[in-house]
């Protein structure tokens, strides 16, 4: 149900028709305009929505499509109906053209069902067809200027023959007859032949015309030229005459012959014709949309609107429209929700900051998308669908009915109450104005409860402090403000819910300059209360316009924040992973180099014991196991400099060596513990290792001195080659590989993996551009063999779509 009948007037439908109308070519698509009706069968809608998005998609990449000769020939065919009755040329014409097109769309149509292409639109062609023998017979006699054909029968052909051969005997005729006339004078020179009433006449001076036998057809307007027809012609021209009779006989009888072949057909036909007028109107929808960027949102079967940056259409045709006014304006977008929790908003703010705007934005795109268009808002809006639309929009006051401004409005709530309902969308204009502003508004939140208790979906727009208050108090209602800057006292037309708005009308009056002992006294005369309550949502405005710019910078800040930590977090884990590893690689080194020391002393102790300890032969192994010891133990010369260890650095104790003793030898960094003594021996420990050494040869120093020497000392070496933190700086998880060949993105790719791979980012962005999926294709089938990816998905579709790789790593 739909309130007033002057809906579509007031919302501005009327002008989304006259578009239509002008899109469309033919008076086909232009009667479909006409029957577009508001609907709630959500099926319907969804099969309209997506006729239009495929045909949207046929008129911006597919120039193949058929584009003209949609020719309106149902009056033909209404005419073919009546037996006896034959068709002119000129109408098979068209009927030919016509269905030429019918023809070339459904043969591109049937061309996409490889593909699968375009289902909804080949649906609709699927009944559709043409008997070939039926266009066959109209190809064979109309031909493409829309004449019968010579070929159309034998008889017509050879009739045409005649005519021809009898008008070139008779031409001759004539022309010796003028070339005579000239000679003696009687005729111009700059005259010639001509023809009058279907005959071949000569001009001749109105003085002469005694001098040849024959019939004047006519005169010239100054009675000075007459044209005669030569009386030895007439039987020539006569039986002209009469071919030409017979020839209009035999096209009649061709023409009748042709119409009652198509009669059968006429319901093929009319069937055709009519998927020819549908074709039109879809696409006139389908221009509609492109200029007003408009596309198919989710649908939902319940009464539902979460609508982000939509538009009013008609604005934005206009200030898209070049060389008017409004061109390079911008419409500002709404972003508006409706749901169970909140089915009511109650709109607040200035005059002119946009509230009548935004209701008749809401109220056309809905108008709009239950009658199957495209709506302008972005793509990932969601719409619901309503079985009712009331509006109060401007007022109905009539002389005639002897209704009032005020009283109009309430006739108005009376059928918004009335037929209200939980599928009911109603949008209130200045809600409650009209009368004395008190009762007024105890009226209007008296109404606007019982709408509340319907259950039904609605958006009013008010300057009453009560009907806000309610809403903030009221489950199902929820404020709205239209946006203000409080500071310059300027509208910034941007809808925000969940707060009132001021109504900012002693801001306003002080800007334009009414005296300030006016506003003074104006705002005695209101009382503090409201005063204070105006004051305090300017305040809040300014304030929240304040913390929004706060929050954006410090939303940035976070994010650069997070950035710098995930780039810390993972050099700090790659920092630790070579550490491990470099101190593993050490572990093994040293226990090879004391595993091959421990083989060495134990083959210099056999050796001794098997020379008996003398004196050359255990020299000799002696100093092959120093020479082990300075060139496989000796310490690698660091790069850095350090403090040479001088032997004041150990701290000597003056007792006498015993067992448990720490001692160092002599000339040596060594420092060990004693673990027995064999009278001029004794056996030390030296980490891992024991050994026997000469008493004269150690010397005893402290317990701090043998704690310093053994604790573990980080001479760890450190990372070199590769600069972790220039990388992470430099490094951005976004790579924009458009234009590029395949070998070359390849290779950007393989780098870009790469130093991901390293620094540890979780997540890729690839930006290939959609084209013809090509590059987009190589890119994912070689991600395919790095094992470490996850997961390759397409961006949002509105951050680019399949134009975009997101890559998730492992």
């Amino acid at each position: 149900m739909l309130y007033p009948n002057t809906l579509e007037n007031k919302l501005g439908f009327n002008t989304i028709r006259e578009r239509l109308k002008e899109a469309c070519v033919s008076p086909l698509g232009q009667d479909y305009v006409e029957k577009i009706r508001f609907t709630d069968n959500v099926q319907l809608i969804d099969k309209l929505l997506r006729q239009t998005t495929e045909f949207k998609q046929i008129v911006q990449y597919e120039s193949d499509f058929p584009n003209s000769n949609y020719i309106d020939v149902r009056s033909q065919l209404s005419r073919a109906r009546v037996e006896g009755l034959a068709l002119t040329e000129a109408e098979f014409f068209d009927l030919k053209l016509a269905l030429r097109t019918i023809q070339d769309c459904l043969r591109f149509l049937s061309k996409r069902e490889e593909e699968n292409s375009f289902p909804f639109l080949r649906e609709l062609a699927g009944p559709i067809g043409v008997d070939k023998k039926l266009t066959d017979a109209l190809e064979r006699v109309i031909d493409d200027r829309g004449n019968i054909r010579d070929s159309a029968s034998p008889e017509l052909s050879s009739i045409r023959r005649r005519i021809i051969s009898e008008q070139a005997s008779l031409r001759k005729r004539l022309d010796s007859i003028l070339r005579n006339a000239r000679q003696n004078g009687w005729i111009p020179d700059d005259l010639s032949l001509t023809v009058r009433g279907g005959r071949l006449v000569i001009p001749i001076a109105a003085e002469h015309k005694r001098k040849i036998k024959g019939f004047v057809h006519d005169e010239s307007q100054t009675g000075q030229t007459v044209f005669m027809e030569p009386a030895e012609i007439f039987d020539a021209n006569n039986e002209i005459r009469e071919l030409e009779y017979e020839e209009r006989r035999e096209i009649y009888r061709i023409l009748l012959a042709l119409t009652d072949q198509i009669r059968p057909h006429l319901e093929e036909l009319k069937r055709a014709v009519n998927f020819l007028a549908q074709i039109d109107f879809i696409r006139a929808k389908a221009k509609l949309a492109i200029q007003l960027d408009a596309i198919m949102p989710k649908l939902h079967e319940r009464p539902f609107i979460n609508w982000s940056t939509a538009r009013h259409p008609l604005l934005y045709l206009s200030f898209s429209k070049p060389g008017s006014q409004a061109e390079g304006k911008k419409v500002m977008p709404l972003n508006v929700r409706l749901d169970e929790k909140a089915r009511i908003l109650i709109i607040s703010g200035p005059n002119a900051g946009g509230k009548s705007v935004a209701l008749k934005t809401i109220g056309l795109i809905q108008y709009m998308l239950q009658c199957g268009l495209l709506v302008p808002m972005a793509d990932f809006s969601e719409m619901g669908v309503f079985q009712n639309l009331f509006i109060d929009i401007g007022d109905e006051q009539s002389l005639e009915n002897d209704l009032s401004t005020y009283s109009s409005h309430l006739t108005a709530m009376k059928q918004f109450l009335i037929g209200a309902n939980k599928r009911t969308l109603f949008l209130i204009d200045e809600f409650g104005t009209g009368t004395e502003p008190g009762l007024g508004g105890a009226i209007a939140e008296s109404i606007l409860e019982d709408l509340n208790k319907s259950g039904a979906y609605g958006v009013v727009n008010t300057h009453y402090t009560n009907l806000k208050v309610v809403a903030d108090k009221t489950p199902g209602l929820i404020n709205g403000a239209m946006r203000f800057d409080g500071e310059h006292l300027e509208p910034l037309y941007q809808l925000e819910i969940g707060r009132p708005g001021s109504s900012f009308a002693f801001e306003i009056a002080q800007k334009i300059g009414l005296p300030k002992g006016v506003i003074d006294r104006a705002k005695e005369k209101l009382g503090s209360q409201q005063v204070n309550f105006e004051k305090l949502l300017k305040e809040l405005d300014i304030e929240k316009r304040v913390f929004s710019e706060k929050n954006v910078e410090i939303g940035i800040n976070q994010r650069k924040l997070a950035q710098q930590l995930a780039e810390y977090t993972a050099l700090k884990s790659r920092l630790d992973n070579e550490q491990k590893k470099i101190i593993n690689d050490a572990k093994h080194k040293a226990k090879a180099l004391v595993q091959e020391a421990n083989q060495r002393i134990e083959n210099t102790i056999r050796e001794i014991k098997e020379n008996k300890a003398e004196r050359e032969p255990t020299k000799q192994v002696r100093l092959e196991l120093e020479r082990f010891e300075q060139k496989e133990l000796k310490p690698e010369v660091l790069t850095a400099e350090t403090p040479k260890q001088t032997e004041e650095e150990f701290e000597k104790d003056n007792g006498s060596i015993s067992i448990g003793s720490y001692v160092r030898i002599s000339g040596q960094n060594t420092i060990g513990e004693v673990l027995s003594l064999r009278g001029k021996d004794a056996e030390i420990r030296i980490g891992d290792l024991k050994s026997t050494v000469k008493m004269n040869r150690l010397e005893k120093v402290s317990k701090k001195t043998f704690t310093a020497a053994t604790e573990v000392r980080d001479d760890r070496p450190r990372t070199q080659g590769v600069d972790i933190n220039e990388k992470m700086q430099n490094f951005s998880f976004n790579l924009d590989i458009r234009g590029m060949r395949g070998e070359e993105a390849i290779g950007e790719v393989d780098r870009f993996v790469d130093d991901a791979l390293m620094l540890g980012y979780p997540e890729l962005r690839i930006v290939h551009g959609k084209g013809d999926g090509i590059l987009r294709t190589l890119v994912r089938n070689h991600l395919r063999g790095y094992k470490q990816v996850g997961k390759m998905d397409d961006e949002h579709a509105d951050r680019g779509g399949a134009g975009v790789t997101i890559v998730k790593m492992k």
